[in-house]
This record gives C-alpha cells, sequence and structure tokens, in this order.
C-alpha cells in the first residue's frame, strides 16, 4: 500500500527520466562485459582459468539478459496502462 502510494506520487517525466537511465546503464554493461571477455583472457595460459573466466562471464552477462527482460516487461505494462488511460 505504501509502495503504491509512493508510485502513483512519481511524475511521468520522472518514469522518462528513469527508464532512459536504466537503457544507458544496461548498455553500459552489456559493454564493459564485452570488454571483459576480450581482457580475460590476456597472458593466460591455463585452459582451465580460461574455462572458468567463459564460464563467470557467460553467468554475467545470461544474468544482464534476464534483467533486461524483466525490465521490458514492466516498462510494456506501463505503456498499456498509458494507453488504456487514454483510452478512457
Amino acid at each position: 500500500s505504501h509502495i503504491m502510494s509512493e508510485y502513483v506520487r512519481m511524475t511521468d517525466t520522472e518514469r522518462d527520466q528513469i527508464d532512459q537511465d536504466a537503457q544507458i546503464f544496461m548498455r553500459t554493461c552489456a559493454e564493459a562485459i564485452q570488454q571483459l571477455r576480450i581482457e580475460a583472457h590476456k597472458g593466460v595460459q591455463s585452459a582451465q582459468v580460461k574455462e572458468h573466466r567463459t564460464a563467470v562471464l557467460d553467468f554475467i552477462e545470461d544474468y544482464l539478459k534476464r534483467v533486461c527482460k524483466l525490465y521490458s516487461e514492466q516498462r510494456a505494462i506501463r505503456v498499456k496502462r498509458v494507453i488504456d488511460k487514454k483510452r478512457l
């Protein structure tokens, strides 16, 4: 109940800014993961270390993809609500 009352008080401009910041943050994270992939194997001789680093980066990338999907679903709900309000 308290959370919903805070949600109602947020303006569309604030929500748009949060959306924009979230998209920038997700893009920055994806770029950082790609950069880590490039750097992860430099100077590493051990196949086990390479495999471990690859697995860790795959896990992190998968987690980011799941977060992005969740964000997209929540944003779609918000857009649907706005469209529904305009129809009324």
